[in-house]
């Protein structure tokens, strides 16, 4: 299924809406400044937080903590030298380590488990305003590959 992110233009605070490619919303990410830490927080359109992504401002490595359910669901981690190839490592709960792979020019990039293609991230048709696809072929881990594809996006504007 294909989810678009958008950024909500002219917001007094930072949000984005994730929705299907039927323009349902189904998620509102919420970022939360003036913090020890970047916090984003996934709410649901009842208004519950499902998901959260936190960076805490002081750190040598971008490495960024995926909470779920109250507990930590995934570290991401950039790697520093990476012209080719794992551009981030996603360590799951489970134990699972997943490759995101992306483009010279940062404008693609797939979420992989083993070989296996299970989201693909593209910025290539959105340049005007910002906002990008996200093509989730496990639809299973369809939460966490989106919040994935956020974190990636989060990491790819602080630099």
């Amino acid at each position: 299924m294909r989810y678009l992110v958008r950024d909500r233009m002219l917001a007094f605070h930072e949000e984005a809406w994730i929705e299907t490619e039927h323009r349902e919303r189904i998620y509102r990410v919420d970022r939360k400044l003036f913090r020890l830490r970047n916090t984003f927080a996934f709410v649901d359109t009842r208004g519950d937080q499902v998901a959260a992504i936190v960076k805490k401002w002081f750190t040598v490595h971008h490495t960024i903590l995926v909470k779920e359910d109250g507990g930590t669901a995934a570290l991401v981690s950039r790697r520093a030298f990476a012209f080719f190839g794992d551009r981030f490592v996603v360590r799951l709960r489970d134990g699972r380590r997943l490759r995101i792979v992306g483009n010279f020019w940062d404008k693609e990039f797939d979420i992989q488990d083993r070989g296996t293609t299970l989201a693909r991230i593209s910025r290539r048709w959105f340049s005007i305003r910002d906002a990008y696809t996200v093509d989730v072929m496990a639809e299973e881990d369809a939460l966490l590959l989106l919040v994935l594809a956020v974190c990636v996006d989060h990491i790819l504007h602080e630099l």
